[in-house]
C-alpha cells in the first residue's frame, strides 16, 4: 500500500566529521537531494549542518518542500546553542535533544537515507530498522556507509530486512527504496508486526521475514 500523500524521504547522515568535507559524499549528497526534489517527494532532514544540509539545499533547488526537525526546544536554542542552519520551508522545535529528535525524525519520514555517518547516523539506523522502517543506504560515501551490513550480521548478528537497501548512485537507490515503501506497509506494535522479544534478541518484523520487494 503505497501512502496517499506525496512521500516523505528523511535523510540522515554525518552533521560533523571529516566525512562533511569529502568531495565526493558531497557531491554524492547533493544528486541525493536534487533526485528528491525532482521526484516531487517531500525532504525531511534534522535540521542539521553537514551532508543532510548539502542534500537540503540541492533538493530545495529542485523544488522540494522541506521540512526540519530540530533537538531544540526554540529558534534562538537552534542557531545559538545547536549551531544549526534555518533553510528548511518548515521548522519543528521538538524541544527534546539529538536522541529523541532521532526517533520524531525517522517516524515521521515514509523512508530514510542514510549517507555517510558516524555514532549519531547509528543510533538512527538503530531505531529505523527496529522499527521497520525502510531504509536505503547510499554506500561508498564513507563513515559508516560501507560497514552496515557488517554491523548487522557480524557483530549485531541479525538479518537485514528486504526492506533495507543499497546502492551509491542516488537515483537508483530512491527507485529501490520507493520499491520498498509500496511492497511493505510500515509495522506497529498494535498489529503485532513489531515483536520485542523478552530475552533481548530481536529479529526483524515477521512480515520483513516472509517476501522481498518487487
Amino acid at each position: 500500500m503505497t501512502p496517499a500523500h506525496k512521500l516523505k524521504i528523511g535523510v540522515m547522515g554525518s552533521a560533523s566529521g571529516p566525512q562533511i568535507s569529502d568531495p565526493h559524499a558531497r557531491e554524492m549528497a547533493k544528486k541525493l537531494g536534487a533526485e528528491i526534489g525532482r521526484r516531487g517527494y517531500i525532504f525531511i532532514n534534522g535540521a542539521c549542518p553537514g551532508l543532510p544540509h548539502d542534500a537540503l539545499l540541492a533538493a530545495k533547488a529542485a523544488g522540494a518542500f522541506s521540512l526540519g526537525i530540530s533537538p531544540a526546544f526554540s529558534e534562538y536554542e537552534h542557531v545559538n546553542e545547536y549551531h544549526s542552519p534555518l533553510e528548511n520551508d518548515m521548522m519543528i522545535y521538538t524541544g527534546q535533544g539529538f536522541m529523541e529528535r532521532d526517533v520524531v525524525n525517522i517516524r515521521s519520514s515514509d523512508g530514510v537515507v542514510f549517507i555517510g555517518g558516524g555514532i549519531g547516523t547509528l543510533n538512527e539506523l538503530t531505531i529505523a530498522y527496529d522499527e521497520g522502517r525502510p531504509m536505503g543506504v547510499l554506500t561508498n560515501t564513507g563513515g559508516i556507509s560501507n560497514a552496515i551490513q557488517e554491523i548487522i550480521t557480524k557483530l549485531c548478528l541479525r538479518t537485514i530486512p528486504p526492506n533495507m537497501v543499497f546502492d551509491d548512485d542516488p537515483a537508483k537507490l530512491l527507485d529501490k527504496l520507493e520499491v520498498a515503501i509500496r511492497a511493505f506497509p510500515l509495522p506497529i506494535h498494535e498489529d503485532g508486526r513489531v515483536v520485542d522479544h523478552s530475552e533481548g534478541n530481536r529479529e526483524a518484523p515477521p512480515h520483513l521475514q516472509e517476501r522481498k520487494p518487487g
